[in-house]
């Protein structure tokens, strides 16, 4: 018996990986985020399957399911928003999981990020505008942020930011963007990316709360902040320059 923790990609039932689809179809049982995981995923597992919706579920309610499959030798789906990587609440159900000896695999999904830059029609690395990509949160209800991790402190490197349930706090994150990138910097606010609910707002540090307001979005968004997300004149990358030598082209290996 294992329990696969599968990243369920962003919400479009076509963007989970083969791998995890194909788990999906031979687990019996399966424990989803009904909350912000499609249901539209679940027409992949197998006829007769235990499904499970743990957004109403606590962390013991969680593992009990897991002891319980164990017990009977049944392999579990475990569906994850997005990948499970990052903010996706993996680590502590992994910690029981060893505790109680029980196996488990991790299959990848296709990040919220990447899915919002794909409905952007943008890259989030621009060669001499922006070569890192910042993936944050702000400080909630749920935990606190650790020393040291802040907007400030990351928004002094000017990296593209990709700030992850703090849609409720874009004024306080705005406020604290603009000293770094000004005012004019490009902000996207993309919610539900690859789903029919899909929703964008584009626009500036001075405009977007204005936007916002006049266009709620409550939860389930990422806030893209960044000079990439609207650069035009930046230099193109070397690597398909006709003048730059790589092994590929009768340079040095």
């Amino acid at each position: 018996m294992t329990v696969h923790f599968i990243g369920a990609g962003p919400g479009a039932a076509d963007l989970i990986t083969v791998r995890g689809r194909d788990l999906l179809a031979r687990c019996p049982v399966c424990l989803y985020a009904g909350s912000i995981v499609s249901k539209d995923l679940l027409a992949y597992c197998p006829p007769g399957a235990r499904l499970v919706d743990t957004a109403p579920l606590a962390l013991d309610e969680i593992e009990a399911e897991y002891v319980t499959a164990h017990e009977a030798g049944q392999d579990v789906a475990r569906l994850h928003s997005g990948d499970l990587s990052v903010f996706s609440a993996v680590a502590e159900q992994m910690r029981r999981l060893d505790a109680r000896a029980i196996p488990f695999t991790l299959t990848p999904g296709v990040p919220a990020f990447a899915a919002a830059a794909a409905v952007l029609q943008r890259e989030l690395t621009v060669p001499e505008v922006a070569q890192s990509v910042v993936l944050t949160r702000v400080p909630g209800r749920a935990s606190a942020m650790p020393a040291g991790e802040t907007l400030a402190a990351f928004a002094a490197t000017g990296a593209t930011l990709a700030i992850h349930l703090a849609i409720h706090a874009l004024d306080r994150v705005v406020a604290e963007l603009i000293p770094y990138y000004g005012a004019d910097c490009p902000v996207a606010v993309v919610a539900h990316a690859s789903q029919p609910q899909e929703r964008i707002l584009r626009g500036t540090l001075r405009d977007i709360c204005a936007q916002l307001s006049e266009d709620p979005i409550e939860r389930t968004a990422l806030i893209l902040v960044g000079t990439a997300l609207a650069a035009q004149d930046f230099r193109e990358s070397a690597l398909y320059n006709a003048d730059y030598r790589r092994r590929y082209r009768g340079g040095p290996v």
